[in-house]
C-alpha cells in the first residue's frame, strides 16, 4: 500500500495501535528547555525517574539573557531563579544539557538540527509549538504540553491522534530577494492561520528543494502558524550533508546503514494526500505582515487592505480590530510605514545563512532606527563573527546580542515599548507578543535589514 513520508515515520513508531482514539507511539528524541520545571516537578512528586535520560536533551533559551551568560544577568531574580533551577533539574535527571555558559547553547530548534539531535524518521518532541522546525530534516516534530512531556520522560512514549496529511507543493524559482520567510508568509496568507488544523504538512515541490538546510527549516518553523500539528519535508543530499559531521549524527558504517534507511523516507509517488495545495514560486515577491496574525500579510509592493471587502462579519470585525492595534489605516502603502526598531533573530530566522542575508544588505550602511542582531546559537555566534558579520551590524548601528529566544518569545527583557513598531524575523505578530502594545511586521531577516536601513518597510530588492 502507499504511504506518505508522514506515513511511514508514523507506523514505524506505533507502540499500541488504536483505529479511534489516540495511538501509543515510541518518542526517540524529547528535547526541554526552562519551562520544563512543570515536568520535573511531577516527576518528582510521583516519585518517578526518567526511562531513558541520554535521549533528553537540555537547552535553555526562554529566558536566557541576550546581553550576557550567567544567570545572575538575567532581567530579574525570579527569571535568574529558573535558570539556575534548570541546571539543577538536567544534573538531577541526568539529562545531557547545554547550560548557559557552553558554547553549544542556543535556541532549542537550532540546536536541535545543529547537533544532530534530530535525525530524519525520528519522532521528536518539545514543550515549544515550534518544534515543527526539525521536520525540515525528514522527522516527525511537534509540541507538546508538560503533562505530556512528564509522560515521554517517564516512558518514552506519547498518546497521540494520527493527523490528516496534506502536501503543499511549491514550484518554480524565486527571484532575487525572495526566500524562506516569504515562502512561508505567502503559504500561510493563501491558507490562513487556520488552514492546516488537523493536518501534518509535507512540503514538496522543486523551490522547496532548491532550498539550504537553514532555509527548509525556516518553512517547516511556520507550520504550525497555519495551526498545522507539524512540517516535514523529504531528507535529501542536502540533509545528509548537513548532517554528516554532526556530534549526535551516526559514524562509519551506522552511518551508511543510515543514509540507506532514510533515502527511503520520502512519499510514495502514488501516496494519496487529504488535502494538497500548490504556490507558484516564480511569482512570490517578499513578504511582509500588516496585522496581528502571521496570515494577515502580502507583498511589499501592496496596501494595507480595507476590512470591509471582508465577506465575513466575524473576518470584518477581527481586521478591524487587527488595525487598531497595529495603528493602520486602509489603502497605506506597505511602504510608508514607518518602524521604530528592528529584530532579528527567533527560532525562525537566527541561523548563519540568515545572519549573512541581512549583513549583505547592511554592509557598509548606517541604519536609521535601533536594532538587536541575536544569533540562534553560541555556534552560529562564533561562526558569524568568524566571517566578521558582527562587525556588519555594530558598524551599521545595530547591537549584537548572545544567543537566545529574545524579542521572538520577549520573556527575559528584551522587549518593545507601548507603542513601538518593530521589524521582526520572528514567527508570531500577536497582539503584545513583542511587549505590550508593541506593533511586530513580519518579515526576511534581508526585508528587516532593508527596513532599518530606510526607517520604514521597504522593499528589499531595491537594495540589493
Amino acid at each position: 500500500m502507499s504511504q506518505t513520508l508522514f506515513d511511514k515515520i508514523w507506523s514505524s513508531h506505533l507502540v499500541l495501535p488504536r483505529r479511534d482514539g489516540p495511538s501509543l507511539m515510541y518518542i526517540d528524541r524529547h528535547i526541554v528547555h526552562e519551562g520544563s520545571f512543570h515536568a520535573f516537578n511531577g516527576l518528582r512528586a510521583r516519585d518517578l525517574s526518567l526511562r531513558h535520560p541520554e535521549q533528553v536533551f537540555g537547552v535553555p533559551d526562554h529566558y536566557v539573557p541576550t546581553n550576557g551568560r550567567s544567570a545572575q544577568e538575567a532581567a530579574n531574580p525570579e527569571i535568574a531563579n529558573m535558570i539556575v533551577q534548570f541546571d539543577r533539574n538536567m544534573r538531577w535527571g541526568k539529562v545531557p544539557h547545554f547550560e548557559l555558559s557552553d558554547e553549544r547553547q542556543g535556541i532549542v530548534h537550532v540546536v536541535g538540527p545543529e547537533q544532530g539531535i534530530t535525525l530524519p524518521g525520528m519522532t521528536v518532541v518539545c514543550s515549544d509549538s515550534h518544534t515543527s522546525t526539525h521536520g525540515a530534516l525528514g522527522a516527525i516534530a511537534f509540541g507538546i504540553g508538560q503533562s505530556e512531556s512528564m509522560h515521554v520522560m517517564a516512558t518514552q512514549t506519547l498518546w497521540q491522534t494520527k493527523p490528516r496529511v496534506m502536501r503543499i507543493k511549491v514550484d518554480g524559482q524565486l527571484r532575487e530577494g525572495v526566500g524562506a520567510k516569504d515562502i512561508i508568509l505567502a503559504i500561510i496568507a493563501k491558507i490562513g492561520a487556520g488552514g492546516a488544523v488537523g493536518y501534518a504538512i509535507e512540503y514538496a515541490g522543486s523551490a522547496i528543494e532548491s532550498l539550504g538546510m537553514d532555509g527548509r527549516l525556516t518553512v517547516c518553523n511556520m507550520s504550525i502558524e497555519a495551526g498545522a500539528r507539524l512540517g516535514s519535508i523529504a531528507p535529501d543530499d542536502v540533509v545528509f550533508n548537513y548532517l554528516h559531521d554532526k556530534p549526535q549524527s551516526p559514524k562509519g558504517d551506522l552511518w551508511d546503514r543510515a543514509i540507506e534507511h532514510w533515502r527511503s523516507l520520502k512519499s510514495d509517488a502514488d501516496a494519496a494526500f487529504d488535502r494538497e495545495v500548490t504556490l507558484d514560486a516564480n511569482s512570490l515577491k517578499p513578504m511582509v505582515t500588516w496585522g496581528t496574525s502571521p496570515d494577515a500579510g502580502g507583498p511589499i509592493d501592496g496596501a494595507v487592505p480595507d476590512p470591509e471587502i471582508l465577506s465575513e462579519a466575524v473576518d470584518r470585525a477581527g481586521a478591524r480590530a487587527a488595525l487598531d492595534y497595529m495603528g493602520l489605516v486602509p489603502g497605506t502603502r506597505f511602504t510608508d510605514i514607518s518602524i521604530d526598531r528592528v529584530f532579528i533573530g527567533s527560532c525562525t530566522n537566527s541561523r548563519l545563512s540568515d545572519l549573512r542575508e541581512a549583513a549583505e544588505i547592511l554592509r557598509g550602511k548606517k541604519v536609521k532606527v535601533p536594532g538587536i542582531v541575536v544569533p540562534g546559537s553560541g555556534l552560529v555566534k562564533r561562526d558569524a563573527e568568524a566571517e566578521g558579520l558582527h562587525r556588519i551590524f555594530i558598524e551599521a548601528g545595530l547591537e549584537w546580542r548572545a544567543a537566545g529566544c529574545s524579542m521572538c518569545a520577549a520573556m527575559n527583557g528584551d522587549v518593545g515599548s507601548p507603542g513601538e513598531r518593530i521589524a521582526s524575523t520572528s514567527n508570531r505578530n500577536f497582539v503584545g507578543r513583542q511587549g505590550p502594545g508593541v506593533r511586530t511586521h513580519l518579515m526576511s531577516p534581508a526585508m528587516a535589514a532593508a527596513a532599518a536601513v530606510t526607517g520604514k518597510l521597504t522593499d528589499v530588492r531595491e537594495l540589493v
